[in-house]
C-alpha cells in the first residue's frame, strides 16, 4: 500500500558549519520565541532560520519570514554550508534520548513517502488538526520547495524484515554522528545499495503508514501537491513533490514513548468554577487525594494507570485547595451523548475524548472560539500542578498516555482523536536532513 522511494538528502557540511548539534533544531511546532532566541545564538547557521524564521511588523508579500527562509537556504546551499548527498538514499536513524531517568534508543528510517489522499486508507490520520498551522507550513513549503523536518510515522513489521534489512548498515560508521543536551544523540547512516532499498520498499508495500506526528505537515504536503499538480496539468506523478519526507518506526520500537498532553484552563468565570463541582458529581464519582500525600506522585500514576470496569477518567487540580480530584464515570449513558453523535464507540470512551467534549466544552463552555487563549497543554503533571499553584491557570487535567495500539484502532477505523491526544517523545529534530521537492 505504501510506497517509499530514496531521495537526495541535502545536509549540513561539517567542515564549514563545526559542531552539527549546534545547528539543528526542533520542528516549528515547540519552538516558542524564546527558544528561538537561544537557537539563533548558538549558531549563525542554526536551522530555526529556515524552519521558523522571525515575523516582523513590516512583512509584505515580498518580504516575509517565508522569503527571507528560502534566501538563507538558498545563500546556504551556493556557499556551501549546505550540501546535496549525490546518491538517493534512505536514510538509517538511530536517536538516543533519556526519558524518566532511563536510557532509549529510537530507530527510524527516513525516506520520501508518496502522498496519498486519506479515504484511499493508505496513509492513516490518528488526530484532528487546525487551519493555522496548515496554511503556515503551507506557505515555507511554497517558498522553500523543500521538507524541512520529516513527519513521524509508524508501521507494522512483526516479521522483523526491515529490521533484518537494517542491522548490516549499523556495523558500518555513521554518515552523521552528534549529541547535544536538548536533543539528545544521533547517528545517521545513507542506505544506497539497490538491494536493499528494494527490499526495505517490498516489506513496507503492503501495509499502512499511521501518522504519529505531523499531521499538519501532512496535509500541508498533500495540498501542495494538489496545487503544483494544478499548475502543472502535465505532471507525470513521479516528481518530487508527489512524496514527503517521513520517518518510519516500528511500532513495536522500545524506544517509542508517548507522552499525555495535560490540559491547562484558565479564563472560567467564577460563577461556572462554583458550579462545576456539583456539575461533575452529575456524570463522575469523584475521589479526593490530599497533594500532600507521601508518593502523591506515584499514587496519581496509579490512579490514571488503573484498569478494569471503571478506571479513572482524569485526575484534576485547583477546584479544592490542596487536593486532587481523580474523577470516575458514573453515568456512562449521559456521557455519550455530550460526545459527537459521528464518532465510534472506542473514541467516546477515551479519556481524552470525554475530558475535551464534555468537561471543557460542555460543563466550562470552553468553545473552539475562546480555546486558543484559554487552553495550553503541558507533558509533565508535576509542571501541570504547579503552573496552577502558580496561578497562570485555575484547572489542570492529567490524563493517562495513551497506548500505541489504540492509535492503530481509531485509525483503521477512520476516527480521528481530539487534536493534542498524543505526544511522540522525542520529536524528531529539524535541520538533520533536507527534502528537496524539485
Amino acid at each position: 500500500m505504501a510506497e517509499i522511494r530514496p531521495f537526495r538528502g541535502i545536509r549540513y557540511n561539517p567542515q564549514l558549519v563545526g559542531d552539527l548539534a549546534s545547528v539543528i533544531c526542533p520542528p516549528y511546532d515547540i519552538i516558542t520565541p524564546q527558544l528561538a532566541q537561544q537557537l539563533h545564538h548558538r549558531s549563525q547557521y542554526n536551522f530555526v532560520q529556515i524552519e521558523h524564521g522571525w515575523q516582523s511588523p513590516g512583512d509584505t508579500n515580498e518580504d516575509n519570514r517565508y522569503t527571507r527562509s528560502a534566501a538563507i537556504l538558498n545563500q546556504w546551499l551556493s556557499q556551501g554550508v549546505l550540501k546535496t548527498d549525490a546518491l538517493p538514499a534512505i536514510y538509517l536513524h538511530h536517536h538516543y534520548f533519556s526519558y524518566g531517568g532511563k536510557e532509549f534508543q529510537r530507530r527510524s528510517i527516513i525516506a520520501g513517502v508518496r502522498l496519498e489522499e486519506w479515504d484511499r486508507m493508505v496513509v492513516r490520520p490518528h488526530e484532528g488538526t487546525l487551519a493555522e498551522p496548515k496554511g503556515d507550513r503551507l506557505n515555507l513549503l511554497w517558498a522553500l520547495e523543500a521538507n524541512t523536518s520529516p513527519i513521524l510515522t509508524l508501521f507494522d513489521d512483526p516479521e522483523q524484515q526491515v529490521s533484518g534489512l537494517l542491522s548490516p548498515s549499523e556495523e558500518e560508521p555513521p554518515l552523521i554522528s552528534l549529541s547535544n543536551a536538548d536533543e539528545g544523540r544521533h547517528n545517521l547512516w545513507a542506505i544506497t545499495e539497490p538491494r536493499v532499498i528494494v527490499g526495505i520498499q517490498a516489506s513496507l508495500a503492503n501495509s499502512p503508514l499511521y501518522i504519529a506526528d505531523g499531521h499538519h505537515r501532512y496535509e500541508s504536503a498533500l495540498n501542495y501537491k494538489r496545487e503544483r499538480q494544478a499548475c502543472s496539468p502535465s505532471v507525470s506523478g513521479d516528481e518530487e513533490f508527489n512524496f514527503v519526507m517521513t520517518e518510519l518506526v516500528d511500532f513495536a520500537d522500545p524506544g517509542l514513548i508517548i507522552l499525555s498532553p495535560h490540559r491547562l484552563v484558565r479564563g472560567i468565570s467564577r460563577t461556572t468554577l462554583g458550579e462545576f463541582e456539583t456539575r461533575l458529581k452529575s456524570l463522575f464519582r469523584i475521589e479526593k487525594l490530599s497533594l500532600d500525600t507521601p508518593d502523591v506522585w506515584q499514587r496519581v500514576d496509579d490512579l490514571l494507570a488503573g484498569k478494569g470496569t471503571n478506571p479513572v477518567s482524569c485526575v484534576l487540580f485547583g477546584l479544592s485547595p490542596g487536593e486532587l480530584l481523580a474523577l470516575r464515570i458514573s453515568n456512562l449513558e449521559a456521557i455519550s451523548q455530550m460526545i459527537p453523535y459521528f464518532h465510534g464507540k472506542l473514541y467516546k470512551r477515551l479519556d481524552v475524548s470525554i475530558v475535551d467534549h464534555v468537561i471543557l466544552e460542555k460543563l466550562l463552555g470552553l468553545s473552539s472560539g475562546r480555546e486558543e487563549a484559554s487552553l495550553d497543554f503541558s507533558y509533565d503533571k508535576v509542571d501541570a500542578v504547579n503552573r496552577v499553584l502558580d496561578q497562570e491557570y485555575q484547572l489542570a487535567f492529567l490524563l493517562s498516555p495513551i497506548r500505541a495500539e489504540i492509535i492503530k484502532t481509531i485509525a483503521d477505523v477512520g476516527d480521528r482523536m481530539p487534536r493534542k491526544s498524543t505526544y511522540f517523545y522525542p520529536k524528531p529534530p529539524s535541520g538533520l536532513i533536507i527534502h528537496r521537492l524539485r
